[in-house]
């Protein structure tokens, strides 16, 4: 079952229901935004912006797929549920990509739940309309597969660094990671929610938490964690993280070869299609996405 709440006016046809036409400047997820004149024409009309709320869920295991998801602002965790109730992330996805990679290789299930781990938009896209278009949008399926592997590294990266990383350094990877796909140094959760996505105990993530403020690497308040020494907590993370990076690097590159940081200050992935892309859409954005 599908859980969102509604999109404020300014981004909604009108109050309460998702607007199904999208203004070039809302284009800031990297796949919808590299697509070609007539492949994003031919989708636009049923791309719907809505608001997920940080908790939700988009799908859950083994059911069937009614949209694809291209995050724009929020983040999206693909997590493993156990008989027992138990979970643990898998793999996080954010502006960089798309959920219900299944649809794209003729599938319809996922075997894991996808939670909102950040409040945000994200585009809907019906899945029979997905279906439809992929033998007319090539770049489509070609971007989307090549989402695919990188999400797949993540996802086996993510397995050996739960079994064999200390909690401490997979919550600074988690940290890391959670804020290449956000804007600014601040990350918007609960420790109950982060406790959910590293299948651990919340008080052990409290202590974890306690240790980094202690440090002087993040500042906690109000469900809401600041990161205040990048560089340091990159190094008390496990190479992981850099594994991560390195793979979405060569990601970007693919499409997006002129790409610009504009989360530098904090290091972070945040990039923005070139102005060609920009362009082609009638204008370039007034600020890097």
């Amino acid at each position: 079952m599908i859980e969102y709440t509604t999109a404020v006016t300014s981004a909604l046809g009108h109050a309460g229901h998702p607007r199904s036409v999208l203004s070039d400047d809302d284009v800031k997820d990297l796949i919808i935004a590299a697509l070609p004149e007539p492949d994003y024409e031919r989708l636009r009309p049923h791309l719907e912006l809505i608001h997920l709320a940080a908790g939700s869920t988009v799908y859950e295991p083994n059911e069937r797929l009614s949209h694809a998801y291209f995050p724009t602002t929020c983040v999206i965790a693909l997590i493993a549920v156990m008989e027992d109730g138990t979970s643990a992330q898998l793999a996080l996805t954010g502006y960089e990509g798309l959920i219900g990679t299944s649809l794209l290789m003729g599938g319809g299930t996922k075997s894991s739940r996808g939670s909102v781990q950040c409040a945000g938009y994200a585009y809907r896209l019906p899945a029979s309309i997905l279906r439809r278009q992929l033998p007319l949008a090539s770049n489509l399926r070609h971007w989307g597969l090549r989402f695919t592997h990188a999400l797949v590294t993540q996802m086996g990266q993510t397995s050996a660094c739960n079994r064999h990383h200390t909690i401490d350094q997979q919550f600074c990877r988690w940290l890391l990671m959670t804020l290449d796909r956000v804007a600014g140094n601040e990350i918007k959760m609960t420790q109950e929610l982060i406790a959910n996505m590293l299948g651990v105990q919340r008080e052990r993530v409290t202590e974890v938490a306690t240790q980094l403020h202690s440090d002087g690497l993040i500042q906690c308040r109000s469900a809401t964690i600041t990161v205040i020494g990048r560089p340091r907590l990159e190094r008390r993370a496990c190479e992981c993280y850099a594994v991560f990076k390195k793979s979405m690097t060569r990601y970007f590159a693919i499409y997006c070869p002129n790409h610009e940081a504009a989360n530098t200050e904090y290091g972070g992935l945040r990039e923005k299609p070139d102005e060609a892309t920009w362009e082609r859409r009638g204008r370039l954005p007034e600020h890097p996405l």
